[in-house]
């Protein structure tokens, strides 16, 4: 998968987040950007049925990193969710890191991958891939 990104500013200036509202349900929102992107990945790298997994685990340089993975079907205590037919998977603890975060699939000059516009980072660290 390509190279995660982080960001604590928002996929549209003029609302914090594009306007996305996290709830329970749906603490996360993919632009159609990442959604296309999701697709190319899973027909190029994964198998037909996969949906991703997006997670954080501990480590990096902050303290927690982003982990994408192709997954067949959810675990216990998993949220599922839909973005135009890609299923994606959130375990609860991440879920909770991840409230209000919008993940975009960008591409110029400082690389391609998908960005992490998650308002509860306090920081990040250089290399855009962990956050505390």
């Amino acid at each position: 998968m390509s190279e995660a990104t982080s960001s604590s500013s928002s996929a549209d200036s003029s609302t914090p987040n594009g306007g996305f509202i996290a709830s329970d349900d749906r603490p996360i929102h993919l632009t159609p950007a990442a959604v296309d992107a999701i697709r190319v990945a899973v027909s190029e790298e994964g198998e037909a049925g996969d949906g991703l997994r997006v997670s954080v685990v501990g480590g990096g340089c902050s303290g927690y990193q982003y982990n994408l993975d192709f997954e067949k079907e959810s675990r216990m205590g998993d949220l599922t969710l839909d973005f135009d037919g890609v299923s994606i998977f959130i375990d609860s603890v991440s879920a909770g890191l991840l409230r209000g975060t919008v993940i975009d699939y960008v591409s110029g000059l400082n690389g391609t991958g998908f960005k992490f516009n998650n308002p509860n980072a306090n920081r990040t660290c250089g290399c855009g891939s962990s956050f505390s």
